[in-house]
């Protein structure tokens, strides 16, 4: 039997539903072709010189970007289609809202949001690797991705740590406000471009932070940002792995979305819990996904498992450890990997629609 458009199946089939998926699988390909012109926008700087500059010609926003005036038309029509950007026929103009430039203009706002098609580019370019990972189980380790994934992850993250991170995660950890704020040891693992540690560095001054990455260009961007942010005599950024960073005594450790990508995550938590000062704790941020295939149908799971196909588990089995968790392992797993690393408390200090904090100890 075949449905009208010639689809043979073995069963009745409603044609309406077929429909209805059709129009949303096209509608799902239409916000992933959208997304590079999302990420030209922010990349070009298109959206800032429209926010807050109210109705725009194209041939006035091509002067103010320094673009081809052919160019930005096009790109303009594509924004309007996708009703990122108003357009008033009568003069011929266009307007970014506010409460677009919100999301779209600004990497300082916590709502800003465009960063995370920055990524887009270098996952693309992976997906001749991936379909031969999927054929042997080898990964597609961190490093073998474009730049743009390292830039558009910081920046993806960026906003929610700035929001977050010290006016509601730190202060949800029983007794670390108060050790930071006299002067504590702190080592942020997994830190990348080092966001997360010069945040704490800038909120407290007595305190020192040590970041950790096995990936160099990361580290280098990392120097570089604390440098500009005059921080060089409380913040040092070095190359080292989760299983293997220098040091001991540390009142905090800090794993930002990064524990599910080591190849070792049991390792790593081993050698935080000989690392950490007595009275220590390890704050672990984690996605908001669960184990639960069906609870992760919502528009913030399906990100972050999609995610982990493509960059998170294949991250975690070039690595060749006992583990590779992927982001949505769920809490349940991570608490038994902790306690088996000897840290038994285990506790959810803070939620947030895509983060889940918590407070780690012996």
């Amino acid at each position: 039997m075949t449905t009208s458009a010639g689809v043979t199946r073995g069963g009745a089939v409603d044609d309406g539903r077929v429909q209805e998926f059709l129009e949303r699988v096209i509608t799902d390909g239409g916000a992933a072709v959208a997304g590079l012109c999302t990420s030209l926008g922010d990349r070009l700087g298109l959206y800032a010189a429209m926010a807050g500059a109210g109705p725009l010609t194209s041939a006035e926003l091509a002067g103010r970007t320094g673009l081809v005036e052919r160019y930005v038309r096009e790109w303009l029509a594509a924004q309007v289609a996708g009703e990122y950007v108003a357009y008033a026929p009568d003069t011929d103009t266009y307007r970014l809202p506010d409460e677009h430039a919100a999301v779209l203009a600004d990497p300082e706002l916590p709502t800003y949001a465009a960063g995370f098609f920055t990524m887009l580019q270098s996952l693309y370019a992976t997906e001749d690797r991936l379909m031969g990972a999927f054929r042997t189980g080898e990964g597609v380790g961190w490093e073998e991705h474009g730049p743009a994934l390292f830039a558009g992850t910081a920046n993806f993250f960026r906003p929610g740590y700035t929001a977050a991170l010290v006016p509601e995660w730190l202060t949800a950890l029983d007794g670390v406000l108060e050790k930071l704020e006299r002067g504590a040891r702190v080592a942020d693992v997994g830190c990348g471009y080092g966001y997360s540690t010069t945040l704490m560095a800038e909120a407290f001054p007595r305190s020192h932070f040590h970041g950790f990455d096995f990936h160099l260009p990361s580290i280098e961007t990392a120097r570089g940002i604390a440098a500009e942010h005059g921080l060089g005599d409380r913040v040092s950024f070095d190359v080292a792995t989760a299983q293997d960073f220098p040091g001991e005594d540390f009142d905090l450790i800090t794993f930002f979305d990064c524990l599910h990508d080591l190849g070792d995550p049991g390792g790593a938590l081993r050698h935080a819990e000989q690392a950490l000062a007595d009275g220590g704790l390890c704050m672990i941020v984690e996605p908001n996904a669960s184990a639960n295939a069906l609870e992760n149908t919502n528009p913030i799971g399906r990100a972050v498992t999609a995610a982990s196909v493509a960059v998170c588990l294949p991250s975690a089995l070039a690595q060749h450890g006992p583990q590779a968790l992927g982001n949505h392992a769920g809490e349940e797993a991570m608490r038994r990997i902790a306690d088996e690393a000897g840290l038994h408390h285990w506790r959810l200090a803070a939620e947030s629609p895509v983060n889940r904090v918590y407070a780690v100890g012996r």
